[in-house]
């Protein structure tokens, strides 16, 4: 293992969540992972391609780490029922091996979560609910939890949803809103689904001080709110100015959808308010208002396309 300073290891530095993270903890403290080979300051990883915990040690052997924040996953929701075993390798498998090496080495292992383990039939859920996926990708992430938990006594599992924010890849919800929009076309929007958006800024920084405090087990990381996606759509939409009534409000089953979604749910922070009150989730006219700069400062680009 090598000598220098450990470093925290990023499993999905590129994403929102971990873009978020890799600025509050620093590039110098931190090591990136690619699936593609990289310089010196990037890790070649892929979570599918990870059998044993032999290979994870042969990955992770010279690097000197104080953490491994599992970020990436499988999240296609759609593609995960197409793929079954690949969700699993990616979601479970990889994860579960990658957390024994952290066992082993007594550094916390952060492996993220999701509503999608449960049915949506009684949201908002605590942590200790009863899980009952309805898609691969929900069963693939409770799985993962099972094996992480199982093989990591430094093992802390959040589960989270709907995350908005500041995006570099541009990819979360609200910019597919905003090139919608800001073009004149029309969206449609589930009306039944029923969620806890989640801003990213909040999310990083209540991971990291987790992980850095020693917090083990499971935890409900969202926003405060519960609220339906299309009155979700209509709050981003009316807070940047754009015309919500090119939104259009269809239920579920007319989407087109084979994976089939929780409609009630969302998750309950009471935990985290209890255990830590420091870890505030801003309400999601805060979390837009947090953001409102970096957002408009790209829907002026999208405009500008048209």
């Amino acid at each position: 293992m090598s000598s220098t300073q450990p470093k925290s290891l990023l499993i999905g530095a590129s994403g929102q969540i971990g873009g978020q993270m890799l600025y509050l903890l620093g590039p110098d403290r931190c090591l990136v992972t690619s699936r593609k080979p990289g310089s010196d300051a990037v890790l070649q990883l892929d979570l599918a391609s990870i059998p044993t915990k032999a290979d994870a040690e042969c990955i992770l052997g010279r690097h000197a780490l104080d953490a491994i924040y599992c970020i990436a996953g499988m999240t296609n929701v759609e593609g995960c029922d197409g793929v079954p075993e690949q969700a699993y390798l990616t979601n479970c498998r990889g994860p579960e091996m990658l957390a024994r090496v952290a066992s082993e080495r007594k550094i916390p292992f952060v492996y993220f979560s999701t509503e999608y383990i449960f049915d949506g039939n009684d949201g908002p859920y605590v942590e200790e609910a009863t899980a009952h996926p309805l898609n691969v990708y929900g069963r693939s992430k409770w799985e993962g939890e099972l094996a992480v938990l199982a093989a990591c006594s430094y093992a802390l599992i959040l589960r989270t949803t709907v995350i908005y924010g500041q995006d570099r890849g541009q990819k979360n919800y609200v910019y597919s809103l905003m090139r919608s929009l800001a073009t004149g076309k029309t969206m449609r929007v589930p009306e039944d689904q029923v969620s806890t958006p989640t801003y990213n800024r909040d999310l990083a920084k209540a991971t990291v001080e987790l992980a850095q405090c020693g917090t083990r087990g499971i935890f409900h990381v969202c926003g405060p709110e519960r609220m339906g996606r299309l009155e979700f759509a209509r709050t981003v939409a009316a807070s940047l100015g754009l015309d919500s009534n090119l939104l259009v409000g269809r239920p579920t089953s007319d989407l087109g959808q084979k994976a089939a979604r929780p409609l009630s749910a969302g998750l309950s922070t009471d935990k985290l308010s209890r255990l830590h009150p420091e870890l505030r989730m801003r309400s999601l006219a805060e979390g837009l208002a947090d953001c409102r700069d970096d957002l408009e400062e790209v829907l002026r680009s999208y405009v500008t396309l048209t």
